[in-house]
């Protein structure tokens, strides 16, 4: 496989660490490498944080902030087309975002036609799962619907070690929603 990086970019309460974090457990499980971490300045719910995800048949030793993603996740839809969250994210790379819009639209709207396009409502999906915008398993349905860069069973087992046993059904439905639901362009 390589070295495959992940940015996520998120506000404060929406998941981004947590969902850094499971994907990493996720990609071990699978027999891979993995470091999650995250970045942020003033704790708060609704500041925005960035957390990173590597992912290596080999070791990883390097803890630094990921500047050239081979993906981009976008738990925030206000943060849609954002440079800041668009720098660096390599061509052929995948922009997978929380909105409504269609990925041809996303695309025109980031103005990247070198870069893979993903979208998924997590928002919706969450609401009607937990009642509240908490979209961080939705997200990793989406990355790994449209990267396969990890099975879907194995983040099932991730979730399934992370969470206490009340929150494991509803982030498993959540998960397996978005993972249905992405739309993609390539």
């Amino acid at each position: 496989m390589g070295r495959f990086e992940i940015r996520w970019h998120g506000r404060g309460g929406m998941g981004a660490v947590t969902a850094a974090e499971l994907t990493a457990m996720a990609a071990v499980k699978t027999g891979y490498y993995a470091v999650a971490f995250p970045e942020f300045g003033a704790e708060r719910r609704g500041a925005p944080v960035k957390a990173y995800t590597r992912i290596d048949d080999e070791p990883i030793y390097e803890k630094t902030p990921i500047e050239e993603p081979d993906a981009v996740v976008v738990l925030d839809s206000s943060m849609v087309g954002q440079e800041a969250v668009l720098h660096g994210l390599k061509s052929g790379g995948w922009y997978i975002a929380n909105t409504a819009r269609d990925p041809e639209e996303v695309r025109k709207i980031i103005g990247r036609d070198d870069v893979k396009v993903a979208t998924v409502n997590a928002t919706k999906l969450a609401m009607e799962v937990f009642k509240a915008p908490i979209v961080n398993t939705a997200m990793i349905g989406a990355l790994v619907a449209a990267t396969g860069i990890v099975p879907l069973e194995k983040v099932e087992e991730a979730v399934r070690d992370r969470f206490p046993e009340r929150y494991v059904d509803p982030n498993i439905k959540l998960l397996r929603q978005a993972y249905e639901s992405v739309r993609k362009v390539v």
